[in-house]
């Protein structure tokens, strides 16, 4: 037998626990959710697993990998679309030959698997639906059986009107494989709404059995307190892992050691490794996660921590959750309930009065009283910036109010009268947010053109090309679909600078906005033929006959973005055979772009060696990064497409000219260049004067320019100039690969506090004494002539990027491992 772990969900209702995991991986007794499910079905005898993924899918496939260290075999599915329940489980047909269980991977139960599939034998069912009953069956499929537990009749999610049963669907099925056949294929389709009605019409008898036990749904921050506590009070058969140690008033289970005399169990606590108790503290039924420290004399009741969190002295907390990566100081109140997303900084003296929800990475100062959810905007927030770029969850953080609040702040540091350009992807949300923010620099005088829909290329280089002050473009995050991003840029097309940002934030929290009078209120414009002018410039810098008497034939995936309304008209200008992918308007596909476009790469790869394809791209939708496919189906990656373009720039020019790199760029080939002159630098704030005496600028994220187009980073114009640099060297890609000389390059993101950073440049720094090294950006140290590694803080994140080039595989990784080692033990 089989199991299918439902584990897609958005997790949208238990916000903002599931800001960085999916809610399968929500903590409980510091292991996810999802990790009790799968060793309930091992314990069954279930050593076959089928994951269903959607939401944050890298998360779990990271954290379970192939399921061995469980003793299991993990199947992961990724569905293209969200094809409902069923329609889920149809996507993973090909695994489940046999007999096999349906589980959700985020909900808490102890129900006996064994007895729900000894029941599915005894009345030899086709479907059988675990049911129970619960107080409020309004969120539940509703369902009645007769005597023998055959289903007569159920109902989705009922009003109280509508209710005939306090049995409920659990979502846990046992299903024969030959339902499935009755699943179609590629359209949404739900157990409950659509396959239980069409067996029952078909004349297939569905059972329901009665489990006896604890079921609960963890669907929002409420269900996952009250399901600690449950679990803290023995509600729930599940197993406690670490040293049981019995106090006065309660148990310890600790994987800690070394634990101060002072402490006082009430209840039952559960401690995970590395957790540092003060004296003096009192937890009664309490979870805490991995490297924790509570402070002397503070009391923690009824709570959760997770992992990283940071608790002062004198403190008190009822009734909260405390997500990872959290610092609390001293003197901090929480007596009626708090949650407190990850990320936090809580300043001495704090006092929530109410029980409230904290959302990711707020600052709140010291002797603050909150009584009321913090979600964004709000003055306990230390900064709105990263990078040019304010970011946030739809309509929870990046709300209307905020967003119009946020635009009459930039235009209040503009001049009266001065015009912006705004623009957006097709998104619902991008188009909403950019209303509301239009609406924000008309009060502010500012005048407006929009060009609504527009590829971020184009409209960074109109803005270089237009009387306009500068440009903000909305877009859904190509990371995470919930998100909205919204990036500022200068009269150049470039992201506005550190000092920009802080003006813009100075007034946000001070609210010292600009308010015009009536007559001064700006005018929405309109731009005549933005796509004209873009096209045109782009055409006049292109060979375009070389292009077309080389007769490439590529294939180009668009990844459904707005580049479809420019960059098929430009391939077809020039006459280039083409194959132009998803060129059409997607929304769902657009809030997938995290894991379609390696699913593109792939499907690329295989056309282009089946169609006998010169190149392949992928687009990604805003058209500013874009990914290489070689004429023998490779798919680049980005650090040897940038030494692609490199050579191909230094064999078709026909002046010396000048390129700018990160200082993470491998110098494999810098010797080889004679009409190149290869500079590297810091990438952070770079100006239009300054990039102006260059003539290429690249990453390794698959953003480049060509300056002579425009500052800006532009894929489609990129993609086409390696065309017509490729016919004038009469080259293929494959052939320049191999004039790439071997070494190995990678690059490893090491996790690291914020308030560590330092420390970690500083080691790294007495690290290069004595040694051949750079400090031009980060701290590079070389290890010998072809060996180097280099450590570079991440600008917001708190990591550490670590780089290493070699040219021996074995020696990169050894020392790569070596500095880690180091990281981890510095951190200590």
């Amino acid at each position: 037998m089989k199991a299918v772990v439902m584990a897609g969900g958005f997790g949208t209702r238990i916000q903002p626990l599931t800001n960085s995991i999916p809610k399968p991986m929500l903590p409980i007794l510091n292991k996810p959710m999802m990790e009790h499910i799968i060793k309930k079905l091992k314990s069954v005898g279930i050593n076959e697993i089928v994951v269903l993924l959607y939401f944050k899918p890298e998360v779990i496939q990271n954290y379970f990998k192939d399921g061995s260290d469980l003793g299991i075999k993990i199947n992961y599915v990724l569905p293209d679309d969200d094809y409902g329940t069923a329609g889920a489980v149809k996507k993973a047909q090909k695994y489940l030959d046999e007999r096999f269980i349906v589980v959700s991977g985020d909900l808490v139960t102890d129900f006996d698997f064994k007895e729900i599939i000894g029941f599915h034998d005894a009345v030899n069912s086709k479907l059988t639906i675990t049911l129970t009953s619960v107080e409020d069956p309004l969120q539940f499929g509703v369902v009645i059986t007769d005597k023998d537990g055959k289903i007569l009749r159920f109902l989705e999610k009922p009003g109280w009107g509508e209710v005939f049963s306090d049995t409920i669907n659990t979502g846990i099925y046992v299903i024969e494989p030959e339902i499935l056949d009755y699943i179609p294929d590629n359209i949404p389709f739900d157990f409950s709404k659509d396959l239980f009605p069409k067996l029952m019409k078909e004349g297939i008898t569905l059972y329901g059995y009665n489990a006896k036990g604890y079921w609960r749904d963890v669907g929002n921050p409420e269900s996952y307190r009250e399901v600690n506590k449950d679990i803290l009070k023995e509600k729930v058969n599940i197993d406690f892992e670490g040293e049981k140690l019995v106090y006065p008033s309660g148990v310890l289970y600790t994987k800690t050691k070394d634990l101060p005399a002072s402490l006082e169990v009430v209840g039952r606590v559960v401690l995970d490794e590395n957790v540092k108790l003060e004296e003096n503290i009192t937890l009664e039924n309490v979870v805490v996660g991995k490297n924790c420290h509570i402070g002397k004399n503070t009391y923690i009741k009824d709570s959760v921590l997770w992992w990283d969190v940071k608790i002062g002295s004198n403190c008190k907390f009822l009734n909260s959750v405390i997500c990872n990566n959290n610092i609390i100081e001293n003197n901090v109140r929480a007596e009626h309930g708090v949650i407190i997303a990850e990320g936090c900084e809580i300043k001495d003296n704090v006092a929530f009065e109410k029980d409230v929800i904290i959302w990711p990475n707020k600052l709140i100062e010291e002797g603050s009283i909150i009584s009321s959810n913090l979600i964004w905007g709000d003055k306990w927030k230390s900064s709105l910036f990263e990078g040019g770029k304010v970011s946030g969850r739809t309509n929870i953080e990046l709300s209307n109010e905020m967003a119009a609040k946020l635009a009459a702040s930039f235009g209040s540091i503009l001049p009266l009268g001065k015009t912006i350009l705004m623009s957006r992807d097709y998104h619902r949300a991008s188009r909403m947010l950019k209303r509301s923010f239009l609406g924000g620099l008309l009060g502010s005088g500012l005048n407006v053109i929009d060009l609504k829909l527009m590829p971020l290329p184009v409209m960074r280089f109109l803005l270089s090309n237009t009387d306009a002050i500068g440009g903000v473009h909305f877009r859904q995050s190509p990371e995470n679909p919930t998100i909205t991003e919204i990036l500022f840029y200068d009269n150049d097309g470039l992201l506005i600078d550190t000092n920009t940002e802080k003006s813009i934030e100075r007034i946000f929290f001070r609210e010292s906005f600009r308010r015009v009078n009536y007559n001064e209120i700006g005018e929405i414009k309109d731009e005549p033929l933005p796509l004209k002018s873009y096209k045109e410039k782009f055409l006049s810098l292109i060979d375009q006959e070389s292009i077309k008497s080389h007769k490439f034939k590529i294939i180009t995936d668009l990844l459904n973005g707005s580049t479809s309304i420019i960059y098929p008209d430009i391939v077809n200008t020039i006459g280039i055979e083409n194959i132009i992918l998803n060129a059409y308007f997607d929304e769902k596909k657009l809030s997938q772009i995290s894991t379609l476009h390696k699913k593109s790469a792939e499907e690329i790869s295989k056309m282009v060696n089946v169609l006998s394809a010169d190149i392949g791209f992928v687009m990604y939708p805003n058209g500013q990064r874009v990914v290489t496919i070689s004429d023998n189906g490779e798919i680049l990656d980005n650090e040897t497409t940038i030494l692609i373009i490199l050579y191909l720039i230094d064999k078709t020019v026909n002046r010396q000219v000048k390129v700018y790199l990160p200082v993470y760029v491998p110098e494999i080939m810098d010797e080889m260049f004679e009409n190149i002159i290869v500079e590297r630098g810091k990438t952070i704030g770079l100006k239009s004067n300054f990039l102006k005496d260059y003539y290429f600028f690249g990453n390794l994220e698959g953003n480049y320019t060509f300056t002579e187009m425009s500052y800006s980073f532009d894929g489609m114009f990129a993609s086409i100039k390696i065309l017509e640099m490729l016919s004038k060297t009469k080259q293929k890609i494959s052939d320049i690969q191999k004039i790439i000389p071997n070494h190995y390059f990678e690059h490893k993101v090491v996790s690291c506090p914020i308030n560590l950073k330092g420390k970690m440049m500083r080691k790294f720094t007495e690290e290069a004494i004595g040694k051949d090294a750079s400090f031009v950006d980060g701290v590079k140290i070389f290890i010998d002539k072809k060996t180097w590694i280099l450590m570079l803080p991440d600008q917001y994140a708190d990591s550490l990027h670590l780089y290493v080039n070699s040219d021996k595989e074995e020696k990169a990784k050894a020392v790569l491992d070596e500095y880690i080692d180091k990281i981890n033990k510095w951190m200590e």
